[in-house]
């Protein structure tokens, strides 16, 4: 986890987002390579994707608020170490506009769901699933805090795909609660910027 750190540190921002994009890539790809085999037809594979835009909006959304406004009570409530990321997340988003910021929450929300629940939770269950989902943030595993809210929403999406049956409004909470907190980062960092009267990169 220190030898991740010290790569990322050396990445600028837009590296780092590219970096982002990539994983991305990679999910996908075995997304659809992994479900080859746990399809027995591509329309079985299909069906997931049907939905019902008020369910989706109504409850995607709503967990994706519950989720966002605890972290925002945690962030209150603990001490700033015990929610401390490196600073990755900030990187991440601060340098993006809106669009791009839109765009980036909707590609890692796609691809994150459809590999770890439309996938792997189809092929493993909801458990399996939800605990590789949240050992994939590798740079969580030594902040307990953190890794315990990655946890919670990996099951709390699981456990959202499992009742519904509809892979589309697990993508929209995911993006809903990236997206979000995205903006909450990118703003705090513009505000901090203009506090100190300077531009940094």
């Amino acid at each position: 986890m220190k030898k991740q750190r010290e790569i990322v540190a050396d990445l600028t921002d837009q590296e780092l987002v590219l970096n982002v994009y990539l994983t991305q890539v990679i999910m996908l790809v075995l997304a659809l390579i992994i479900g080859y085999f746990v399809f027995d037809r591509w329309f079985d594979f299909g069906l997931l994707f049907k939905t019902n835009l008020k369910w989706m909006i109504l409850v995607g959304g709503g967990v994706a608020l519950v989720v966002v406004f605890t972290d925002l009570i945690l962030e209150r409530l603990l001490p700033k170490e015990w929610l401390d990321d490196g600073g990755i997340n900030e990187r991440v988003f601060r340098n993006l506009s809106i669009p791009q910021l839109f765009l980036l929450c909707a590609v890692v929300a796609f691809a994150e769901e459809l590999l770890f629940r439309a996938v792997i939770q189809t092929a493993f269950g909801l458990v399996i699933a939800s605990v590789i989902f949240a050992l994939v943030h590798i740079r969580y595993l030594d902040k307990p805090i953190l890794f315990f809210n990655v946890c919670l929403v990996s099951f709390l999406l699981g456990t959202l795909f499992y009742w519904t049956g509809m892979i589309m409004i697990t993508i929209f909470a995911h993006f809903l609660i990236d997206f979000l907190l995205g903006i909450i980062l990118r703003n705090r960092y513009k505000k901090n910027i203009e506090k100190e009267g300077g531009v940094r990169t």
